[in-house]
């Protein structure tokens, strides 16, 4: 318990604190049952955190997310954010996780080491994003998945996510903030036929706190790391 406390800057635990205290408190409030999503919020807490913290730990338990998630996903035929998180951020999840783990800085296990992305990795992995996106929509659209476009442009914004986060980039991120924001509108939708999933809003708002932090903490790290400290 010491060297968690230690690992963990107070603000740090606080906000994993609130995090689990805003999940547990959604779910008794509003779903008021122990499920899946109830787990699931919990772990991508947890992962949330240790992610800030450039901790490989984080990525491992984002694989188990992903898989829980895109279950839940397919209960509302959210198939957009099932193909999105089974078929690709699941993997690359896994993929990032390797990465994490193969790079650690001054074989320090708890902390990757910081890379920067080049223009060309940027214009790389934009146009692979907008052709796994194109290519989804018309999938997407085959099986009619609700709310198409928000769950589209979901798609878009996870894989540019999930390709920072396997190059190391602080800019994961940001770009997971931004997908944060684009999946609270599409379960607030889900939300107002089904007051269930209002948790699963719950859920990301509190992921989109946590990608801010985990944005700004980064940098500092990044800055760190190239003094050598």
């Amino acid at each position: 318990m010491k060297k968690l406390f230690s690992y963990f800057t107070k603000f740090e635990l606080i906000l994993w604190i609130c995090s689990v205290a805003v999940v547990i408190v959604s779910y008794v409030g509003f779903s008021r049952t122990i499920d899946l999503a109830f787990f699931a919020s919990l772990i991508g807490a947890t992962s949330l955190i240790l992610n800030a913290k450039g901790n490989p730990l984080g990525m491992g338990l984002m694989i188990f997310f992903c898989m829980i998630y895109g279950y839940i996903s397919y209960t509302f035929s959210y198939y957009g954010e099932m193909i999105t998180y089974l078929g690709m951020s699941w993997p690359m999840a896994i993929m990032a996780f390797v990465s994490w783990i193969r790079n650690p800085y001054k074989n320090k296990r708890s902390q990757v080491t910081i890379s920067h992305v080049t223009k060309k990795d940027l214009a790389v992995i934009f146009i692979c994003a907008v052709a796994v996106t194109v290519v989804l929509y018309f999938v997407l659209k085959f099986f009619g998945t609700a709310n198409l476009l928000i769950s589209t442009f979901s798609v878009l914004t996870s894989f540019i996510a999930a390709a920072l986060t396997f190059k190391r980039s602080p800019y994961f991120a940001l770009a997971y903030a931004i997908n944060d924001i684009v999946l609270i509108v599409m379960w607030i939708l889900a939300t107002l036929k089904d007051t269930y999933y209002l948790s699963v809003v719950i859920c990301f708002a509190m992921f989109l706190v946590n990608d801010s932090y985990s944005f700004i903490n980064w940098k500092r790290m990044q800055r760190k790391q190239a003094k050598g400290e």
